[in-house]
């Protein structure tokens, strides 16, 4: 399966969510995190993922007689890039975006039933703006984005850093019609 096809997928995208930032989880606790989705699904698409070059195996303990495996994200994982993002259609690109953004909610979800949920004090934020830019100023705008999240991506768990999920999401919005 191409990393495009191994990507589009909610609880596959969902699978490699929990796993990031270093994590490293069973495949119970991969199941506990998404109890909407069935076991035997979360099984399946641990595999899939493993088999596709994502995941790999980073523990193993013996539990009951029994052998638990924990996963982790490869560090040199496939990802879609961007001559296979090129050669998606219209419509893979639609899949794409409804599963990120199942993914999203599944996630912030999550994080509401959690006891401890505070948005306010959480700094949880979720607005849209319109900015009129030149290619030169989107350009710009996005080196500069990714000089400031880029060190920030490299951070390991650690004393007072918790996991913050960030989603950008940039497209260019419909024009208004022009007045004569």
């Amino acid at each position: 399966m191409d990393p495009t096809e191994l990507l589009l997928h909610p609880v596959r995208l969902r699978i490699i969510h929990a796993l990031s930032g270093g994590r490293l989880r069973s495949a119970g606790e991969l199941c506990d995190r998404m109890p909407d989705v069935p076991r035997t699904s979360v099984y399946r698409q641990i595999g899939l993922l493993t088999e596709g070059g994502m995941l790999e195996i980073g523990d193993e303990r013996r539990v009951r007689g029994a052998v638990e495996r924990f996963y982790r994200l490869r560090s040199d994982r496939p990802t879609v890039s961007p001559e296979a993002s090129s050669a998606m259609t219209a419509d893979d690109h639609r899949q794409g975006f409804a599963a990120a953004m199942a993914v999203l909610i599944a996630e912030f979800n999550a994080y509401l039933d959690h006891p401890d949920a505070d948005p306010v004090a959480d700094s949880v934020g979720y607005r849209q703006a319109t900015l009129w830019l030149s290619r030169e100023e989107l350009d710009r705008m996005l080196t500069g984005f990714r000089d400031l999240v880029a060190p920030l991506a490299a951070n390991q768990p650690g004393p007072g850093r918790r996991p913050h999920l960030i989603s950008p999401i940039l497209f260019p919005g419909e024009q208004p019609a022009s007045s004569s």
